[in-house]
């Protein structure tokens, strides 16, 4: 009870999580306009072949969670994210929790088109 009325020490954030060995190569292809990122159910012009299923990250850092969350979605084969959507935490000692997912997908292709999916992240 002396805790509760005495205040305690404010939390401290948790230490900054080592970037992905990809978070680079993510970044780039994702701001190259290789890798789409909606909130709509589909891509424009894009015909849907298969959904991989639902990606998520969290972080204290919003690029953390977006680029993670991303690179989660191209190391299952994804092209592109459809229903983006992001929630942030306010927490009373100031600090914001990040938290973005959506549905990773891959396009159908027609003829001799190639794949916009360039990252191996084998």
């Amino acid at each position: 009870m002396l805790f509760l009325l005495s205040g305690g020490e404010k939390k401290t954030k948790k230490a900054q999580t080592q970037p992905t060995e990809h978070s680079d190569k993510v970044k780039e292809i994702f701001l190259s306009g290789r890798f789409p990122v909606v909130t709509t159910d589909t891509v424009e012009g894009r015909a849907i072949a298969k959904v991989l299923g639902l990606v998520c990250c969290r972080g204290f850092d919003s690029d953390e969670a977006f680029f993670g969350m991303a690179a989660r979605a191209m190391k299952k084969g994804a092209q592109a994210i459809i229903g983006y959507h992001e929630n942030i935490a306010f927490h009373p000692d100031g600090s914001k929790y990040f938290s973005c997912y959506g549905t990773a997908v891959m396009f159908a292709f027609e003829g001799s088109e190639k794949p916009l999916f360039p990252l191996s992240m084998q």
